[in-house]
């Protein structure tokens, strides 16, 4: 090959090319990590990395979209946990690693990329998306309905569980006497860190087991136990899950579901219950290899099941009460004019409206339970 293709070669790269189609021949999240990749992956768990703010896996030859990440270019252009990316700069992803595509998504901060996306059974649609800069927050926390703990997070990299420790003792430092219940919403969270997702299990456990890893041998596993107490003192609590959850937020969703100790509330999990090791083999490079597959406290496999939700809710698209173009009797022509003056009021004024449905079911649960506790 070296003297006879077409044109010149580097060897390194048709080396390193062989060892990652090698890998990907296993499964989509084997592959080769050169320097490069490997940099980027430290910067990654440690919440701060260069893109458009997607985690994909490969299925059937084209990109599929795990979730977009709060906050991020590509939330904020409309991707949408479970599309599949089939052009990239009108270039077919078909026949690509996912390495290589994940490459291609890369690049210049304030350059754009134009991803064509295969949604339903829609047609196929183009959006732009701007590369940025993605800064990753984690966890997000606020208080709703006056008396419930609302803890979103979008990912489980480095330090999840001690900004979700600092959000409850916020909480109950300003509403302990009157909080009833938490939400953990873990929709569209791609996963992370396997010791976060044990760390912050074991936030919301009194004991028992949180996940347990094994690998073609099967004496070889691994065990991982909650050994602190509840923090939220036997509150209710309802999980947020759908399609984009997976992952690490998969082993917080079953572990939890498995000990009676939340409600999982919500659509399907994407189903990623495999356990990816970082090999080093050479001076900065080394090997991701997928080496265990995850299990619940109940010894369910998640890989390609999913966790399936306690109460399934999907989320409705809402329309507001307040419609531009709907006619009303002042509009009509000739109408007769009210002699009183009336305040127009805005719907969009009223903190009722509904935005998400999913967490409107969720804080209507925890207020029924309160409701039948009293």
């Amino acid at each position: 090959m070296k003297n006879n293709y077409v044109e010149e070669i580097a060897v390194k790269d048709l080396i390193e090319s062989a060892i990652d189609g090698m890998l990907n021949s296993l499964d989509p999240h084997s592959s080769f990590l050169n320097s490069e990749k490997l940099d980027e992956l430290r910067v990654q768990t440690k919440g701060e990395f260069g893109g458009l703010g997607i985690e994909v896996t490969l299925e059937n030859g084209v990109v599929k979209v795990i979730a977009p990440i709060d906050d991020t270019p590509a939330e904020k252009a409309g991707i949408k946990a479970g599309d599949l990316i089939t052009h990239l700069d009108n270039e077919p992803v078909q026949g690509m690693s996912l390495s290589e595509a994940v490459g291609l998504m890369r690049g210049r901060v304030g350059s754009t990329i134009v991803l064509t996306i295969k949604r339903d059974e829609l047609d196929d649609i183009k959006i732009e998306i701007t590369r940025a800069i993605i800064e990753l927050k984690a966890v997000k926390s606020r208080i709703e309905n006056n008396n419930i703990g609302y803890i979103r997070v979008s990912s489980f990299n480095q330090k999840v569980d001690e900004e979700i420790k600092k959000a409850i003792k916020s909480f109950k430092k300003e509403n302990e006497d009157s909080l009833i219940g938490y939400v953990l919403d873990l929709r569209n969270n791609p996963g992370g860190l396997l010791d976060q997702a044990v760390s912050v299990t074991d936030i919301f456990l009194d004991k028992g087991e949180i996940v347990s890893t094994r690998g073609r041998n099967k004496e070889e596993g691994s065990r991982y136990n909650a050994i602190n107490s509840d923090m939220i003192n036997g509150l209710p609590l309802v999980v947020l899950i759908n399609q984009g959850s997976a992952s690490a937020s998969e082993i917080v969703a079953g572990a939890l579901q498995d000990h009676k100790r939340g409600i999982i509330m919500g659509t399907k999990s994407f189903g990623k219950g495999s356990v990816q090791t970082i090999i080093p083999s050479g001076e900065n490079v080394a090997i991701k290899l997928t080496t265990a597959k995850y299990y619940t406290p109940l010894g369910r496999s998640i890989q390609q099941t999913g966790i399936d939700p306690d109460i399934l809710v999907e989320q409705s698209e809402i329309k507001s009460l307040e419609q531009e173009n709907r006619r009303k009797e002042s509009d009509l022509r000739g109408s007769i004019k009210n002699e009183q003056s009336i305040k127009d009021v805005s719907v969009s004024d009223s903190k009722q409206e509904i935005t998400d449905y999913q967490l409107t079911r969720a804080l209507d649960l925890i207020l029924a339970l309160n409701l039948i506790k009293q």
